[in-house]
């Protein structure tokens, strides 16, 4: 079968529309695929951005303006410097890297019974019960005992406290609010459970902050929040143990001279 010239440029003309629509444009020659364009916008759509034709409009309008400003680099030769070298293996591993990473999680999802556990774990932690403490924090124990003798004559705890090293409960007469013993150290969480509503410590507790003396105020019963509200927390947490633990396992198993 013979074509005729008009029916050879018809032909051309249908097999290159196909290749020109997975093309975004073409810049002094060389191509931009459209598929940079979807890439762009659902890595802006991660970020909170709404998918939109305004919106590929300026990613359309970003990936030309990078197209001729590489170019532009490329034929000043500064993909041959070694410096520019260096960042782009550095940005090249670090694609790679989250990418594994992101593998990874999906292949070895969080369970709900690891969720379940892990909960139930940090509750037990925490305790039943809240506790509403005071304290004034020193660097000598001297100065701690010195405190302790005036509070025992009757001094006010809220205006001694404002000598304290602490000086976010300073200033609020040395107010920590309601907290779970285990938000503190354990030296300062065993002499505060310890006390009864209004006392004090009578001795220094020393932690590695310094020496504190504690007042307790009140005590109530834990509010602990529901699974379902700390579950995104939990999830997180428990997916940082499994990449880390993946990562260290690698480099482990790796042969390093």
């Amino acid at each position: 079968m013979t074509f005729k010239p008009a029916h050879l440029l018809v032909v051309l003309l249908a097999a290159a529309v196909p290749a020109m629509a997975q093309n975004l444009a073409v810049v002094n020659g060389k191509a931009i695929p459209s598929s940079r364009v979807d890439a762009m916008v659902k890595q802006l759509a991660s970020q909170g951005q709404q998918d939109s034709p305004q919106l590929r409009a300026m990613v359309k309008q970003e990936l030309i303006n990078r197209e001729v400003l590489m170019q532009e680099a490329e034929k000043s030769g500064l993909a041959s410097n070694a410096e520019v070298k260096n960042q782009l293996e550095i940005a090249r591993q670090s694609l790679l890297i989250r990418a594994l990473m992101i593998d990874y999680v999906k292949k070895n999802p969080v369970s709900d019974a690891e969720v379940q556990a892990e909960y139930d774990k940090a509750k037990a932690q925490a305790g039943d019960k809240e506790y509403h403490a005071y304290h004034i924090l020193v660097e000598k124990e001297d100065d701690a005992k010195a405190i302790i003798l005036k509070l025992k004559a009757g001094a006010k705890f809220e205006e001694l406290a404002k000598q304290s090293k602490d000086t976010g409960s300073a200033a609020k007469g040395g107010d920590l609010d309601w907290a779970t013993p285990a938000t503190f150290v354990p030296a300062f969480s065993q002499a505060m459970t310890a006390l009864q509503k209004g006392q004090f410590t009578e001795t220094p507790v020393k932690t590695e902050f310094g020496f504190h003396i504690i007042k307790l105020d009140d005590i109530r019963t834990a509010k602990f929040p529901t699974l379902e509200e700390v579950k995104p927390q939990i999830v997180d947490g428990l997916q940082q143990q499994k990449v880390q633990a993946y990562q260290q396992a690698l480099v482990k198993k790796a042969k390093i001279q």
